[in-house]
């Protein structure tokens, strides 16, 4: 369909989180004016507190940094087609082993800044409510970037527009301690299989340990949903109760393993590792690893001060929980990320059903793409499945009974029959992702 655009003519981003402004920015990039709306500071959502854009609130980390995974590989293709997001991360990035892990202030304060500084961008902080809010007059296309944490008015609405009942699940953040909390006589620095690198800090525990804190875990009192809700975790990031109510063992083998690590004062490796992941670049504060929890704020201060290490820990950020909504994309969207029910109304990000950061950006950056090359009157393929962002884009329209959020992996990419291990397996199918991803961009408008 042809867009005209005049002198007064705009593309409305609704949400200015990650997925919002890889939008804008792809958008603006390509000389396209845009609106990015924005409710901050006006109101903020249950999990919010940063004025600024894009900000990160469960976690500072996106994930492993390494070419042959698949969140990797995105971000490599991210960067290819120009991401702010990957630009911004790369700017501020802290050390945490093979993972990319960001001053989560930095980049956030780096990325309003090249938004509010684009000719094209026209930031926006006004809340809006419905697809027929009057702020959104005018525009030729509008994209709703709203986040897993959208306005209630305006979450309301979209479920009216595409009928059913709303989805959703829970996510959970991690605490935060002030690094001078940390008793350093406990505590070591190292990351697993890399114990000689300084990117995360050590809490080892001993067998009698871990099993208080386990015995804690499993006897704290948690928040509990709204008796209307049913809660539905997101199986990757799930909270540190929820894995030690499945088995005594299940955190030891899990985000406790301490496989590659040496306590220094025994010289042997612990029963149990509880790692601080640090949250800036001066390494004032520590993330706790894998400790997203739904615990009642009193609960926490007790149970996390069991950790050898964290016994007189300074929390700057408790843990909490709140509900993400996304829609059953393949049902309601069409492959281009269109609402089936509302022509020229597109979704981008979580609310898609794609989860993580650089999944949310990847799909805000290649809807921007999508629709800048439209409007400018050319072709822009999807990416091919064995890319990752292709897998990641075709995981939203594939009908699946329950259909689910998921981060990018192999398994959503098609298979590759091969000897040979894990190790082997991940190269293949990274070698194969790069191929197609560079034979496809020959073929896209300049990037």
């Amino acid at each position: 369909m042809h867009i005209l655009f005049s002198g007064d003519t705009f593309v409305a981003v609704v949400g200015a989180g990650l997925a919002g402004c890889e939008c804008a920015w792809a958008l603006a990039q390509s000389g396209v004016p845009v609106r990015l709306f924005e409710m901050k500071p006006k109101r903020f959502s249950p999990a919010h507190g940063d004025e600024n854009l894009a900000e990160l609130v469960c976690s500072n980390s996106l994930r492993s940094d390494e070419h042959t995974s698949a969140v990797g590989l995105l971000k490599l293709e991210m960067s290819e087609l120009g991401s702010l997001v990957m630009d911004a991360a790369r700017a501020t990035r802290v050390p945490a082993g093979k993972a990319l892990a960001v001053d989560r202030k930095l980049f956030a304060r780096r990325i309003t800044r090249r938004i509010t500084d684009h000719s094209c961008v026209t930031l926006i902080r006004q809340e809006i409510q419905s697809l027929e809010d009057p702020l959104l007059e005018g525009a030729a296309l509008t994209v709703i970037a709203a986040g897993p944490l959208a306005g209630e008015s305006l979450a309301e609405d979209l479920r009216r527009v595409v009928g059913g009942e709303h989805l959703y699940f829970y996510d959970a953040i991690a605490p935060i301690v002030l690094a001078d909390s940390v008793d350093m006589n406990t505590a070591f620095w190292g990351s697993r299989y890399n114990p000689e690198e300084m990117d995360y800090l050590n809490c080892p525990l001993d067998e009698a340990q871990y099993r208080r804190l386990h015995q804690g875990l499993c006897a704290a009192r948690t928040v509990a949903a709204r008796n209307f809700e049913k809660t539905v975790h997101f199986e990757a990031c799930l909270p540190v109760e929820t894995l030690a109510e499945r088995g005594e063992m299940t955190l030891a083998f899990g985000p406790l393993k301490p496989v590659g690590l040496i306590d220094p004062r025994t010289g042997q490796q612990p029963f149990a590792v509880v790692q601080l992941r640090a949250e800036n670049r001066d390494k004032t504060a520590f993330n706790l690893v894998g400790f997203q929890t739904k615990l009642a704020y009193p609960e926490q201060k007790l149970i996390f001060r069991l950790i050898p290490g964290l016994e007189q820990a300074e929390f700057l950020r408790l843990g909490s929980m709140h509900r993400n909504t996304y829609v059953n994309a393949p049902q309601v969207l069409t492959p281009e990320l269109e609402l089936r029910a509302r022509p020229g109304v597109y979704l981008a990000g979580q609310i898609t059903g794609v989860e993580g950061y650089v999944e949310s950006a990847a799909c805000g950056l290649w809807l921007g793409r999508f629709l800048a090359a439209r409007i400018l009157e050319s072709a822009l393929p999807l990416p091919p499945q064995e890319t990752a962002l292709g897998a990641l884009l075709q995981h939203l329209c594939t009908p699946a009974d329950n259909f689910q959020p998921s981060n990018i992996n192999f398994g959503l990419m098609p298979g590759i029959r091969a000897k040979g291990g894990k190790a082997k397996r991940r190269l293949l199918y990274a070698e194969r992702a790069r191929q197609a991803f560079a034979e496809w961009l020959k073929r896209i408008p300049c990037h």
